[in-house]
């Protein structure tokens, strides 16, 4: 029987150490490392990091060489890495947390061979955030706003997202971050922890629930350089002042929504738009099918309080929407039905106004049976967001003789902070089509 040949039984040999070590730090400096790690250090001939971390280790026998143009780093390890001596050559790269963590270590492996490299990573800045904020995040999203515009974080907000880390800068700090929230007018809201300093003796954990006044109040916070921004959605408030709500375009924020998909509400600039295309009057019928929300009856039974507004809507949880926000508004003009269009709008009273913000898919069979059923000097305007529901209602068009319509394209960008300036970030387009008789 072959015996293996370093004499162990089916074990292979320890595979040799690589050349360059790089070993995670935090600000809790060498007490943070373990001996196994600091031994490592003590053996290095080349000890590579900041001159914060250098400083830790004033006693290395070690030549050093201070992080900076990240090319001339690499050149300086490799002409190490090619020296003779008595011992093979060691390099040790002090970086900040995980080196593979938005760190160093992905430079690294992009100029050197892999097989070169090995990691030892310190928790991450943003382990320590959640574990201060007491939150689990394994669902949360992590973005970088190093030398990055903040519109990443914009669209993360719009699509309603639940936790998000974000690793700031001088320009992308917390105060801008606040400002960015407040300038979307998301639906939702938004508490902001501000972790400084993780890890060290000067470690701080404070928060914000962002409205106006705290977007004020932390732009004159002092805050520390080395911080990392958590976003927290929270529920929105439970009651709203409605007699402080505008006469027309609630903010979107103040109905009762679908949190994880802010998305299906129309939007407050959409929404003044749908109402001005139906031309509305007093004492009139309206169906507003695919309603989602409800917000734009809302909106409708708000401005007509004489009319009588139908929405329909084909979910479960959309409709508990529209109920929830019927009792908010207090707008008992609007009447909450399930069901599908167009089957389900047989039984209701001939309509002066439709407005189709939903069809899934039978956008066809809808405009059939509303334009057979709308009450003389009628309208119809439909929202669309799709390819597929624009050359549908084009095909719908082409087969009529006494409809005519005008077709209208929104396009609508809001102000976002890039460091002290501010750049357009556009909403996706919405094609609003008017019908009305010849």
């Amino acid at each position: 029987m072959t015996q293996p040949l370093n004499g162990s039984v089916g074990n292979p040999a320890a595979p040799a150490p690589a050349p360059v070590q790089v070993v995670g730090i935090g600000l809790d400096g060498v007490t943070g490392l373990g001996d196994r790690l600091r031994a490592l250090v003590d053996r290095a001939s080349l000890l590579v990091g900041s001159s914060r971390q250098l400083a830790l280790f004033p006693h290395s026998p070690a030549e050093t060489v201070v992080l900076g143009d990240l090319d001339d780093v690499v050149a300086v390890i490799r002409a190490h890495l090619a020296t003779e001596g008595d011992r093979p050559p060691l390099v040790v790269v002090l970086a900040s947390g995980d080196p593979l963590f938005f760190g160093i270590g992905r430079f690294l492996l992009e100029k050197l061979p892999a097989h070169w490299l090995d990691f030892h990573p310190h928790t991450s800045s943003v382990q320590l955030a959640f574990a201060r904020v007491k939150l689990p995040w394994q669902d949360a999203v992590i973005f970088s706003a190093h030398g990055r515009s903040l519109e990443g974080l914009a669209r993360l907000l719009r699509q309603g997202v639940e936790k998000v880390a974000i690793l700031t800068d001088g320009v992308s700090h917390p105060g801008a971050i606040a400002q960015l929230v407040l300038n979307l007018r998301l639906p939702t809201r938004y508490r902001l922890w501000v972790c400084e300093n993780l890890g060290g003796p000067t470690e701080q954990t404070r928060s914000w629930i962002l409205d106006e006044a705290t977007a004020t109040d932390l732009a004159q916070e002092p805050i520390a350089p080395l911080n990392v921004a958590v976003l927290e959605r929270i529920p929105n408030p439970s009651g709203i002042d409605r007699a402080a709500l505008p006469c027309l375009g609630i903010a979107d924020g103040d109905f009762y929504g679908f949190p994880d998909r802010p998305g299906l509400m129309t939007k407050r600039e959409v929404r003044v738009q749908v109402l001005a295309e139906l031309a509305l009057q007093p004492a009139q019928v309206v169906w507003d099918i695919g309603a989602g929300t409800g917000s734009v009856s809302i909106e409708l039974a708000r401005l007509c309080p004489e009319s009588q507004i139908y929405a329909i809507e084909q979910t479960a949880v959309g409709l508990g929407a529209i109920e929830r926000n019927i009792d908010r508004f207090q707008t008992p003009n609007v009447v909450a039905i399930k069901g599908k269009a167009p089957d389900v709008l047989r039984p209701l009273p001939a309509p002066d106004r439709v407005f189709i913000g939903g069809s899934d898919g039978r956008l066809a069979a809808i405009l059939d049976w509303c334009s057979g059923h709308l009450a003389p000097g009628g309208r119809i305007v439909a929202a669309l967001a799709t390819l597929e529901n624009q050359a549908m209602l084009l095909d719908w068009l082409a087969n009529q003789s006494v409809w005519r319509a005008r077709w209208l394209q929104l396009q609508i960008a809001q102000s976002v902070p890039i460091g002290s300036m501010l750049r357009w970030s556009p909403l996706n387009p919405v094609i609003l089509v008017t019908i009305s008789p010849r």
